[in-house]
């Protein structure tokens, strides 16, 4: 299929469809992603205002065989949001799109537009004096429309689940133009194909998100964090079951720190304030949520005792006040602003059956170590199985000096996490920069099953093209 570019003429149609202040100029923070990966390219900047919007867009691209690349917070780091092969597309940003439609405290349930900010869903949920746990470190600038077409996941997947999990409809532009009115509130509806579930995680490749009726929660009545150190990485894998023996689902965050990333934060972030005086080989952050009644601190002591007389765990500090469970918590969130400092040879977001996770770390020590005297910074969502194995420079030298390698240690540690059964993007996605990785390790009856589905919804191929199927 011939597919146009977004050029003068057909930013004309558009004027002659929509209002004038729909189109806006390009400017360069559109064109780029965080990591600097690729370099974007658009012919035509449209921002509407409402889903009728979108659909006129859409079947106006899909009349002149335009391509459509959708544009969430910019946040993703698989070039999903930004396109520099082929024609120019039509770039359209929901960012106008920021209502909160209705909130239904007593079902549990928010109706929120696609390009609000997460961290404003969190915010109108707190206002109901409910919970939206879905938490990320972009969440000030990433929009829920994004975060629902990548499948997001983040810190509290352990107990709540992907953004997947938390939504129950959604109202979405479909290729053809049409709209779906799917914003359904129920919480069973057998009513024929989930389309819900096959447009959120499909990277825009499938349709435009406008809205979606997201899951609420009651809020925990008391909050506990802490910061222990544990003997191993298997001792992390058996506090984690410990924890959820003694605790179940209170236990919503539960992440692994390797003393790397510690070292990294002392050496280009050292006004972060860690818990430990000597960065611990291992370490975990944990956070609970109770109800009305119990005792963060008597919970943690528990399991504390039980820990350390199995031989799990050597210390332990827990946050007294909400500056401490912040200070806890920007160590975690801030050894990825470590990491971009350092510049690392390869980053990988994978995951690996939990029980596996420890003899993963140690035969990915030896396959890195054949390939060079590299640092390795693990660290990530434990609870999950889902790991930030990301392959740094010895010692006083750059990220530039070892780009030649790049691809064969993202290579090296793909083909193990794929030999433990695991995946090779546990919560990014796959946008531009994995979709040979989605063709070399997944399965090809899944992959036949994916092209067909697009070339049925998409005939044109308009949707982001080259995004999760490669061109």
């Amino acid at each position: 299929m011939t597919l146009n570019p977004a050029d003068d003429q057909f930013a004309q149609s558009i004027r002659a469809a929509l209002p004038d202040e729909v189109l806006r100029p390009v400017t360069a923070r559109y064109l780029e992603e965080p990591r600097r990966r690729i370099s974007g390219q658009a012919g035509v900047l449209a921002v509407p205002r409402t889903a009728e919007e979108v659909a006129v867009l859409i079947r106006l691209a899909a009349e002149a065989s335009v391509p459509v690349v959708p544009y969430g917070g910019g946040t993703g780091v698989v070039g999903g949001q930004v396109t520099s092969d082929g024609p120019a597309p039509l770039l359209i940003s929901l960012e106008r799109m920021t209502a909160i439609r209705a909130v239904y405290p007593t079902e549990n349930v928010m109706i929120a537009e696609g390009g609000v900010i997460l961290a404003d869903v969190q915010a109108a949920a707190e206002g109901a004096n409910r919970l939206f746990p879905l938490s990320l470190a972009s969440q000030g600038s990433c929009r829920i429309g994004g975060n629902l077409s990548t499948n997001a996941g983040g810190v509290n997947v352990l107990r709540y689940g992907n953004a997947r999990d938390l939504c129950l409809g959604l109202e979405a532009v479909l290729p053809s133009g049409e709209i779906w009115h799917g914003l359904s509130r129920l919480r069973k509806d057998n009513t024929g194909y989930d389309l819900r579930n096959l447009l959120i995680g499909a990277e825009g490749t499938l349709g435009i998100i406008t809205a979606a009726a997201l899951k609420l929660f009651p809020r925990p009545e008391a909050v506990g964090t802490a910061m222990v150190q544990v003997t191993s990485s298997e001792a992390a894998v058996d506090f984690l079951a410990l924890a959820r023996d003694l605790m179940g689902d209170s236990v919503s965050a539960f992440e692994l720190i390797h003393q790397q990333g510690l070292l990294f934060l002392s050496e280009v972030l050292p006004d972060t304030r860690q818990a430990f005086a000597e960065p611990p080989e291992w370490s975990v952050l944990i956070e609970i949520g109770l109800s009305m009644g119990q005792s963060p601190e008597t919970a943690f002591e528990v399991l504390y005792e039980a820990a350390e007389a199995r031989g799990l765990v050597t210390d332990a500090v827990i946050a007294q006040s909400e500056a401490q469970r912040q200070d806890m918590w920007a160590v975690r969130e801030r050894i990825p602003d470590a990491n971009r400092l350092i510049g690392s040879v390869s980053s990988h977001d994978i995951s690996v059956p939990i029980s596996a996770i420890p003899e993963f770390i140690r035969r990915g020590a030896d396959v890195v170590a054949a390939l060079g005297p590299y640092r390795v910074n693990c660290f990530g969502h434990l609870g999950d199985g889902n790991l930030h194995y990301n392959v740094f420079p010895p010692n006083g030298h750059s990220r530039s000096e070892y780009d030649a390698e790049s691809a064969k240690v993202k290579r090296a540690v793909h083909d193990l996490v794929h030999e433990f059964q695991g995946s090779v993007s546990a919560e990014h996605g796959i946008g531009r920069l994995k979709t040979e990785d989605l063709e070399r390790y997944g399965d090809p009856v899944k992959l036949s099953a994916m092209r067909a589905i697009k070339s049925a919804l998409d005939p044109k191929g308009i949707m982001n093209p080259g995004a999760v199927l490669r061109l």
